[in-house]
């Protein structure tokens, strides 16, 4: 068998650590010969050399999942500017399409946070959120963070921001079983009398839940544009931008 070149080596080890990472479990070394239709000598050699440098972890069962590295970059707040990279082509089309603002939000510290946004075509409605401290379940983004796990549920009195604020525990807790139903969730008067958002969920490789993305603007216009249409907008746009982080939902991870 001829020695391998240097690049080869480099193409056949980022080949494995692109598998390893987007399938979104932990990877068998069988599974991971079969898939890659390499050598097993070849790939324990990559696998070891992919583990000392800290991108490969092997856990108690002997299986590999990404290591140390992803997870040291993921707490970084340059994290989160490359989300912000990633999502802004997405974000740009939602409002080229609705001609709204739109907001990337992620949960930090058990509060909402908005990192970036897209400002709509109109003039009214484009205020920035960015940095704003709100109230997150008066919020499109702050619903889809609370069911899905990404944000821990709010104790104790829930803000009145307005009369349709959500005050009451048991229909704020039913709400959300609503939001992970149809995917996406609505703020309708909530936060601000005469404001209403729609926002759906960002996924990782392993499906959890990491942002929110929302269209918000004066609720006459969202009306007329459609809520559930907005939602299925949403989830479909969203969709592709999850893919980017590696969430293949229709892709079953050999194991």
């Amino acid at each position: 068998m001829a020695t391998q070149t240097g690049s080869q080596a480099v193409e056949r080890a980022s080949a494995l650590l692109g598998v390893i990472v987007e399938s979104g479990a932990p990877r068998t070394f069988s599974s991971l010969v079969n898939e890659l239709g390499l050598a097993k000598s070849t790939t324990s050699r990559l696998l070891h050399a992919l583990e000392r440098s800290r991108l490969v972890h092997r856990d108690r069962t002997g299986a590999f999942r990404p290591g140390a590295l992803f997870s040291l970059h993921a707490a970084r707040p340059s994290a989160l500017h490359d989300l912000s990279e990633l999502a802004r082509p997405t974000m740009e089309h939602l409002s080229e399409l609705s001609r709204e603002t739109v907001n990337l939000a992620v949960p930090r510290g058990g509060q909402l946070v908005s990192i970036d946004q897209v400002d709509g075509s109109y003039l009214i409605g484009a205020t920035n959120w960015v940095g704003v401290d709100v109230a997150a379940h008066c919020t499109a983004s702050g619903k889809v963070l609370y069911a899905y796990g990404a944000l821990p549920l709010p104790t104790g009195h829930l803000e009145r921001r307005t009369a349709h604020s959500p005050v009451d525990r048991a229909q704020f807790e039913h709400a959300l079983v609503e939001v992970r139903r149809r995917g996406w969730a609505a703020s309708l008067d909530e936060l601000e009398l005469g404001l209403t958002a729609v926002a759906a969920p960002v996924r990782a490789v392993d499906g959890t839940v990491v942002a929110a993305v929302s269209v918000s603007g004066p609720t006459n216009r969202i009306n007329d544009y459609g809520i559930t249409k907005l939602g299925d907008l949403l989830i479909a746009e969203l969709r592709t931008l999850s893919a980017l982080l590696g969430h293949h939902p229709r892709k079953e991870a050999s194991v």
